[in-house]
Formats: structure tokens, C-alpha cells, sequence
């Protein structure tokens, strides 16, 4: 079987064009020419069993967001995980990514892929960790070819989509222990994958069998979401010469990619300050072209914490307004903690309102429809059809009617109530016409009879 881009290539649109451009409404011929030239992704593995709501991601469409799941090496439930993956369905994640790495990590993905029928991602690197703690007692015991299954295992299951950690070399790994940094590496693989270097004094499986890689990615169609393993872990560390060394390495990675007609997409970062958040969009698309671009986050304040969905969010909304293709999500548990269902709600939730104002920007025509929508649902006091397009209808629905709410339309909530702006000014236009409109007929008595004109005894009673 072809794979997206290799069908693009050939001026061929599959299904699942079919089904991006109708959801995107953007042209079909116009789609396929972004994914052949990789502008545009997207990610379906073949081997993928169950169906699932594909997602284009990528240059004019709209900005996606991702939620992370998954277990630790200190906490499993799968029922939890479970619950998390269909509150992400749910509440509007357009893909979704199960970081597990502790705990069954098989039986775990095939689960979380029932569960969530949207695009799909891992990171193969916490399987080959996993596998040195089960078969070795000790993750650094690992092979290359622990590195390779590890990636094919995920791959071969049916993932859309996985986080390569390539872009960092023997070479950085030894940089890292050199360079003076704040936050030092905060990236799990990219831990894992450095230690294991430095131990062996090897390179990076997924950097030296990259060719190989993408054989299998092509089989299979997966998408290649090039890691960033040495993403600053505090403000501090902003675009210091170990991020910015691997942005230029993952670049050249997509290029190879593409070549053998594999989708790429490359991740950002990570902790940037708010000043920094657009030039680090522009630096990034200067290196890898018009790949998509996707950043988790990025925290704009490293003293968030309990609040880094907030404070993520900051960054998302001025990232997705630069280009940014799909952000990842932050909950409050960020830095804390295994995040609850509820939390992951709440971070979906603050990075679907970022990627719509990001949009409001970036492809403004089409998003401001909805904001237009609610506008003349509000000014004509149509709460059931404001409550409707709100980003979360429940959450909106509970505010609205709680105590003292009179039900229905045409009535004013209970933060203004007579003093509702939609009340006050239409009634005085109200007044304003019937006074006209008495004017004008006690006008059409005098012309018509010819006599004396009286003066009109109507009176107006003030705003309620």
C-alpha cells in the first residue's frame, strides 16, 4: 500500500483526503499538492484496525490539539487511562498520545487504542525502557535492536503516528554534560536515549538506522513526529545551542523523510519565554520549511505550577497565531502529578480556546464564522443556542442556570439582570419608534381632516 504522500505524489487522493478537505473546506486538488510536498499531514496507519476520525494537520488548516495520557513506573490503572481517553474523545482532542511507561505496556496501548478512534501516537523509546526493566532489571541494558523492535512493536499495533527522539547525536548527548543548563534535559526519551549513548558510547539507534526506520514507517504509513529531546525545561533555557543544534538535525531527518515519501511533522518546545514564543515559530520554519510544526505548550513561566494549563496556554494561542499546526496540551498536574480525567477536561479545554484564537489569526475568514454566531446568539439574548456554541456547552449550561437564572430566552442572567445592555438600549429604541410612529399618524389626522391638530397624551413608562 502507498502511503498518504506517496499517493499525493502521484496526483492520487485517497479516502481520507477526501474526508480532511471536505472537513477543512479547502479544495481537494489543493490538498493533495500540500501533503505531497509535506505541508500537510495525515496520519493513518494502515495496519490501524479500528476506524477512526483522521485529522489533516498542517499549513491553512485549522490548528489541532493533542492530549497526553498514559501510565507511570509509579502509578497504573488502565481504568483511569481509559476514562481520560474518551474524555479526550469527547471533549474535542483531535489526536492523542499514550505515553505509558510502566505497567503492561502492550495490553495498555491496544486498549487505549479501542478506546480513542482519533489519531493516534507513542513514544517507542519508553517500550524499549520498559523491555530493559522486564527482560534486564535495568533500562540501560538495552540494544539497538531493543531501540528498533521497540519502534516497529508500536508500529506494527497500529499507532498513526510516533515521537522519534533522532535529532540527538552522540555528539549532543556529550554537549549536554558540558553545557550549563537550568532546567537540564527534561525530555523522558531524550533522557533515556542520552544515558544509554554516553554509557555505550554508541550513537542513537534512531538517528544511525533513521533509512531503516522509514522503510518500515513507509510500509506501514506512520508518521514520523521528530522528537525534541533537548527542549528547554525552564525559561532559563530558551533557545540555548543544545535545542536550537537538534532543530537543525531533526530538519535534515524530514527531508530524508520525505524522500522516501514518509509524513513528517517536528515538535518544539517546552519552556519559552513570552517575548521569545514568536521568534521561536519563525527560527523553527526557517529551519524545516513548511513542515508542521508542533509545540507543547510552550510555558511561557516556569511558577506556574497547578495552573501550567493557563500558563501554556498563553504560548499555544501566540504560537498557533504564528503557524503552529498542532499544540499539545498542559493539565494543572503538569509538574505535579498524573493528571485525573477532570484535569485532562480542563487542559483540552484551555488549548481548544488557544488554537481558536490562534486561528483567528492565521485563517480568519473561516474561524470567525463560530465567533460571529455566538455574537448574535448574545446580543439577542438566545441563551439555548449560545450555551450550544460555546466551547463546552455543560460547563456553560450549569454557570448560566444556577440559583436566581430565570429560564428560558429574552431574559437577562443574573450578573446584570435589568441593567442588561441587550434590555436597556433595544427598549429605548422601542420607545423612540412608538413615538414616531404616534407622531406619523397623529400627522396623517391633521392632513387628513383638516382641522386642529392635538397633542398626542401617550406617555412612555421608563425601563424596567
Amino acid at each position: 500500500m502507498d502511503t498518504q504522500m506517496g499517493s499525493a505524489k502521484r496526483g492520487i487522493a485517497t479516502d481520507e483526503m477526501v474526508q480532511v478537505a471536505k472537513d477543512e473546506d479547502v479544495g481537494l486538488n489543493w490538498l493533495v499538492q500540500r501533503v505531497a510536498n509535506g505541508s500537510i499531514i495525515i496520519p493513518k496507519n494502515n495496519a490501524r484496525k479500528q476506524k477512526i476520525k483522521v485529522v489533516g494537520i498542517g499549513h491553512g488548516l485549522k490548528t489541532k490539539v493533542n492530549v497526553n495520557i498514559g501510565t507511570s513506573t509509579l502509578h497504573q490503572n488502565l481504568d483511569e487511562e481509559i476514562s481520560k481517553a474518551k474524555v479526550a474523545v469527547k471533549y474535542g482532542a483531535d489526536t492523542i498520545m499514550d505515553l505509558s511507561d510502566g505497567g503492561n505496556l502492550d495490553t495498555i496501548r491496544q486498549t487505549l487504542l479501542e478506546a480513542a478512534p482519533i489519531t493516534f501516537g507513542t513514544v517507542p523509546v519508553y517500550q524499549a525502557y520498559w523491555h530493559g526493566v522486564e527482560k534486564y532489571k535495568n533500562p540501560l541494558n538495552i540494544t539497538e535492536d531493543d531501540f528498533l523492535n521497540a519502534f516497529e512493536k508500536n508500529v506494527k499495533d497500529g499507532v498513526d503516528y510516533t515521537t522519534i527522539h533522532s535529532g540527538i547525536t552522540k555528539e549532543l548527548a556529550k554537549r549536554v554534560l558540558e553545557v550549563k543548563r537550568h532546567g537540564g534535559i527534561v525530555s523522558k526519551g531524550g533522557t533515556i536515549t542520552a544515558a544509554w549513548m554516553l554509557k555505550y558510547d554508541k550513537e542513537n539507534p534512531y538517528f544511525e538506522h533513521f533509512d531503516y526506520m522509514c522503510e518500515i514507517a513507509r510500509k506501514y504509513d506512520v508518521t514520523f513526529s521528530l522528537g525534541d529531546a533537548l527542549r528547554p525545561g525552564s525559561i532559563l533555557d530558551s533557545h540555548d545551542e543544545l535545542q536550537v543544534a537538534e532543530m537543525i538535525n531533526v530538519a535534515r531527518l524530514a527531508k530524508r523523510a520525505h524522500e522516501k515519501d514518509v509524513q513528517v511533522m517536528i515538535e518544539g518546545p517546552g519552556h519559552v519565554p513570552l517575548n521569545e514564543v514568536a521568534a521561536n515559530v519563525r527560527l523553527a520554519k526557517s529551519l524545516i520549511g513548511d513542515v508542521p510544526y508542533y509545540v507543547l505548550g510552550p510555558l511561557v513561566t516556569d511558577v506556574a505550577a497547578g495552573y501550567d494549563h493557563i500558563a501554556s496556554a498563553i504560548g499555544a494561542a501566540v504560537s498557533a497565531a504564528e503557524g503552529v499546526d498542532l499544540l499539545c496540551y498542559l493539565t494543572p498536574a503538569e509538574h505535579l502529578a498524573l493528571p485525573t480525567a477532570e484535569e485532562v477536561k480542563e487542559g483540552l479545554i484551555a488549548y481548544r480556546i488557544a488554537a481558536h484564537a490562534g486561528d483567528l489569526v492565521k485563517i480568519r475568514d473561516k474561524a470567525i464564522k463560530w465567533d460571529a454566531a455566538i455574537t448574535e446568539a448574545r446580543r439577542t439574548l438566545n441563551w439555548e443556542k449560545q450555551i450550544a456554541l460555546s466551547i463546552n456547552p455543560e460547563e456553560a449550561a450549569r454557570i448560566h442556570y444556577r440559583e436566581g437564572q430565570h429560564e428560558g430566552n429574552n431574559v437577562p442572567c443574573t450578573m446584570c439582570g435589568s441593567a442588561c445592555v441587550y434590555i436597556m438600549l433595544p427598549q429605548q429604541r422601542q420607545q423612540k419608534q412608538r413615538r414616531i410612529d404616534i407622531t406619523s399618524n397623529n400627522d396623517d389626522i391633521y392632513n387628513d381632516g383638516g382641522g386642529v391638530k392635538e397633542e398626542s397624551t401617550a406617555t412612555m413608562s421608563p425601563p424596567s
